[in-house]
């Protein structure tokens, strides 16, 4: 058994760690409201981007996107969005499990598959899995800027323009509170059918009015399906970073808690020790009395 000194220096090596998992949950908590303030503003854009482009679209049936084209499925990409740092709890091993499942449905279907990937955790889970990683980036941030992020999706794109591919998914983790993400995998591109549809962009089946567009309105449809596309990744991005500070927070709580709870537990085995061994110095000081006398 553990002497007294040993004890007192595991409840300071454990008070030492506690007080770094609770300032890593402050530190997150003040992250997450952050990120959450990002997230819910980047959210009407793509509302907006998503109205303007079913007026285009609904203004210029006769004119299909290959964005919009379903097509024979014979290969898939994912832009796979992780973490760049752990102690965040199971965020990222859950996304990864949910990735594994919907990759081999693919697999069983003799669908082959190709990765892009954003934040080290994918990186480093992709060197373990396998799989062909076309691009990937690590050490975006907190607050990253689209032009950091644009790379792999980019790449990924321009496999699906060339024919290479022919479906994307981006995948990351949603955020719904505090207390839960869940993980998601989206179907990027072709967009999902009911997309653009009336319910989803508030726009009236009957239009009674329309621009002029210049230059032609293909072109513009063509420019704004890309930015659309481009700010699904990006919002994306910050749903996965509320819910790493989020599950990071939760994480670390955990994490103090259970030090505090070790603590107590060290403490009453040192209180019996020390107790044992003031019984047993009085006893060996009553003997020596007696055997005096």
């Amino acid at each position: 058994m553990a002497n007294l000194k040993e004890i007192r220096a595991k409840v300071t090596s454990i008070q030492s760690t506690q007080k770094i998992t609770r300032a890593m949950q402050m530190v997150a908590a003040s992250k997450m409201r952050r990120a959450q303030e990002r997230m819910v503003v980047g959210r009407p854009y793509a509302d907006s981007m998503r109205r303007v482009i079913s007026h285009l679209v609904h203004a210029s049936s006769d004119y299909q996107h290959p964005y919009m084209e379903a097509r024979p499925v014979n290969k898939v990409g994912y832009i796979v969005i992780t973490s760049d740092r752990g102690l965040a709890g199971g965020l990222n091993i859950n996304l990864f499990k949910a990735l594994s499942k919907n990759i081999k449905t693919y697999q069983d279907q003799s669908v082959h598959a190709e990765f892009a990937v954003i934040g080290s955790k994918g990186v480093s889970f992709f060197k373990s899995f396998g799989g062909k990683v076309t691009s990937a980036i690590t050490d975006y941030g907190d607050n990253p800027t689209f032009e950091q992020l644009n790379a792999p999706v980019q790449a990924m794109l321009d496999d699906y323009n060339t024919g290479k591919i022919d479906r994307i998914y981006v995948v990351y983790n949603q955020f719904i509170n505090a207390m839960t993400q869940k993980p998601t995998i989206t179907q990027l591109v072709p967009l999902p059918e009911g997309t653009l549809n009336d319910e989803n962009s508030g726009i009236q089946t009957e239009l009674s009015w329309d621009y002029i567009y210049e230059p032609d309105i293909e072109t513009l449809i063509d420019g704004l399906l890309g930015r659309y596309i481009e700010s699904i990744v990006y919002q994306a991005v910050m749903e996965n970073i509320a819910s790493e500070q989020s599950s990071r927070m939760v994480a670390m709580k955990a994490a103090t808690d259970n030090a505090g709870d070790l603590i107590n537990d060290l403490q009453l085995v040192y209180n019996k020790l020390r107790q044992a061994a003031i019984t047993r110095e009085i006893s060996e000081i009553v003997g020596g009395a007696a055997a005096v006398s």
